[in-house]
């Protein structure tokens, strides 16, 4: 009886990258892709209210920590993205350059609110108009000041752009380039 029974094949076929059994192959640049978009370590440089609807976003209602920014890194050496919160004058802005330039790469940088975009309302002398004056922005806010949502979003973009880049993003001409147009070393 046992001669005549068909062989049922029940093994679905292997989907593309697999190599073995219990293994997925993928390209390195991928993984390391994907980790370093959970947990990104956040320095918030706040200068007026957009501080307190940052101080906001990491509370229980909204949750940083869900999408991976648990660790506060209030310094510029152990941080990856910086989150410039609020007016920045012209005097803070060297400083503010010179926090930038301490990050280790790969950094990112979040300006949230309409006086980091581009001065908002405070259209003086003494307000620089926008923090793409003196370092490169990866994602703008917009608000006044911008609710914790938005906040949450412009993060999520961060960690789209830290998944989908290259290792040595340092190393790009355009990057070069860019670094060179804010006098970056």
């Amino acid at each position: 009886m046992a001669e005549n029974t068909p062989t049922i094949n029940t093994n679905a076929p292997a989907p593309q990258g697999v190599g073995g059994e219990g293994f997925f192959a993928t390209k390195l640049s991928d993984l390391i892709g994907m980790a370093r978009s959970y947990s990104l370590w956040p320095l918030p440089f706040a200068t007026s209210c957009c501080g307190i609807e940052f101080m906001a976003t990491m509370g229980p209602n909204y949750d940083l920590a869900r999408f991976g920014g648990e660790r506060m890194s209030f310094s510029p050496r152990q941080a990856d993205v910086i989150l410039v919160c609020g007016t920045i004058s012209k005097k803070l802005g060297p400083i503010l350059k010179e926090v930038y330039s301490q990050m280790a790469e790969p950094k990112w940088v979040i300006a949230v609110g309409a006086c980091a975009c581009s001065g908002g309302i405070f259209d003086t002398y003494s307000v620089l108009q926008g923090i793409d004056k003196v370092i490169p922005v990866d994602v703008y806010v917009p608000g006044c000041p911008p609710r914790p949502e938005q906040i949450l979003e412009g993060f999520m973009q961060v960690q789209a752009l830290a998944q989908g880049e290259s290792l040595r993003r340092r190393d790009l001409p355009e990057y070069q380039h860019l670094l060179e147009n804010y006098d970056i070393k």
